[in-house]
């Protein structure tokens, strides 16, 4: 399956923030049990292309893993290097786009406006992320999505599990979670992780049926 289908189909995309070094393999295995299979490192996290490389190589098979806040064509090169299979910006840079797609990644850099949205498709996006998605609210992604049906949004910033599926109903493909789900720079006792386990499967639950709604709504 492709990663863009991938994304698609799982719509939740766990960012990985400042994550400690240790702690990444750990946290991994518990979301793909809970079914969030789809990592972002993000490249302010010490170490970030190790970890992408060390993801890749231990689940080649059950994790789709990517580079979030890449800010230019350098970076996005590093990181498709390492093994990167998606990268997301907050901006919209046309050089990364470019040299995303020349490797062979999917590209998903941040817009905010409609104008910088379909500057940010033109150039070669897969998908789009908003953010920040709670600044805006899941209102604007209604509005912005019914004259841009063709771009596939990807919501971040303020997603939780009270307002989730609201912005799949209006017309995201998927949500980037945070905070929301864990805090990185803390250390997980077990209880930490059973607790991470029933978030993130309550994420899953909540993204799912809202997803299967839309598909009932639009197929009537």
């Amino acid at each position: 399956m492709s990663v863009y289908f991938e994304i698609e189909k799982i719509g939740i995309i766990a960012i990985l923030r400042h994550i400690q070094p240790h702690m990444m393999m750990p946290v991994a295995e518990v979301l793909q049990e809970a079914g969030i299979t789809i990592l972002e490192v993000t490249m302010e996290t010490p170490g970030a292309l190790n970890m992408i490389e060390t993801l890749r190589t231990e689940f080649p098979d059950h994790l789709t893993v990517g580079a979030g806040t890449v800010l230019d064509a350098e970076t996005a090169r590093a990181a498709m290097l390492s093994g990167a299979q998606f990268v997301v910006s907050p901006t919209v840079n046309i050089e990364m786009i470019r040299t995303v797609k020349r490797y062979g990644g999917l590209c998903m850099p941040g817009a905010m406006t409609p104008t910088e949205i379909v500057m940010a498709y033109e150039n070669g996006a897969d998908m789009v992320k908003i953010f920040p998605a709670h600044v805006l609210g899941p209102t604007y992604f209604r509005a912005v999505s019914s004259p841009l049906p063709h771009i596939p949004f990807v919501a971040t910033g303020g997603i939780n599990l009270e307002n989730a599926g609201s912005y799949i109903s209006a017309g995201a493909v998927a949500v980037g979670l945070g905070h929301s789900l864990f805090d990185p720079r803390k250390e997980m006792t077990d209880e930490g992780f059973i607790q991470l386990k029933k978030t993130a499967s309550k994420f899953v639950e909540k993204v799912r049926n809202a997803k299967r709604s839309s598909t009932n709504r639009a197929a009537k």
